[in-house]
């Protein structure tokens, strides 16, 4: 059984703050880049894009990443087919842009370290920023989100699921128990 902690109303407020946040750590938008983890931080980035072009008036680029062959929790590769690099699909050059890169939840922060991993064969950004929606605590490894939606501390056997409009249907921020 899932409960809603944070309904829409409470997303968009903070989507709309990290979206100011994003704005004055860069000093502006000028040779920014999001970047949007898939699959829920590539709705969140082009969110967050959308809300710089209304405060700022210029588009931002952004960009989808898959980092699945980039997991270091991934254990088989189908030894049959060569395996294809989804994040060579980027779409725009990152060389010497400021990329914020998106996520949906900061957990143990594996999945960033790959997207770290993803990011830098695609090229040499001047700065890699993180966005997150929530940050649910519990790191395994040495990295942190610089723009925070939502601090929600969980227990290991806690999950936290987000719902966004254009997959699930709303947008919404729950919390349920592991069985």
């Amino acid at each position: 059984m899932a409960k809603e902690i944070v309904d829409s109303m409470a997303m968009k407020r903070a989507l709309t703050r990290m979206t100011y946040e994003i704005i004055e750590k860069n000093k502006g938008i000028e040779d920014l880049v999001i970047i949007g983890i898939k699959t829920r931080g590539i709705y969140l980035a082009k969110r967050i894009a959308q809300r710089l072009q209304q405060l700022e008036g210029a588009t931002v680029p952004v960009g989808e990443l898959d980092i699945s062959l980039y997991r270091d929790d991934r254990h088989e590769i189908d030894n049959h087919h060569d395996p294809v690099v989804n994040s060579a699909k980027l779409g725009l050059d990152i060389t010497d842009k400021q990329v914020i890169l998106v996520d949906d939840v900061l957990f143990t922060g594996r999945t960033v370290r790959a997207a770290l991993d993803a990011l830098m064969d695609q090229g040499r950004p001047q700065k890699i920023n993180v966005a997150v929606l929530v940050d649910r605590g519990h790191r395994e490894l040495p990295i942190r989100a610089d723009f925070v939606g939502k601090n929600i501390p969980t227990a290991l056997d806690e999950q936290i699921a987000v719902e966004v409009e254009e997959i699930d249907g709303k947008d919404a921020i729950a919390i349920k128990k592991i069985k």
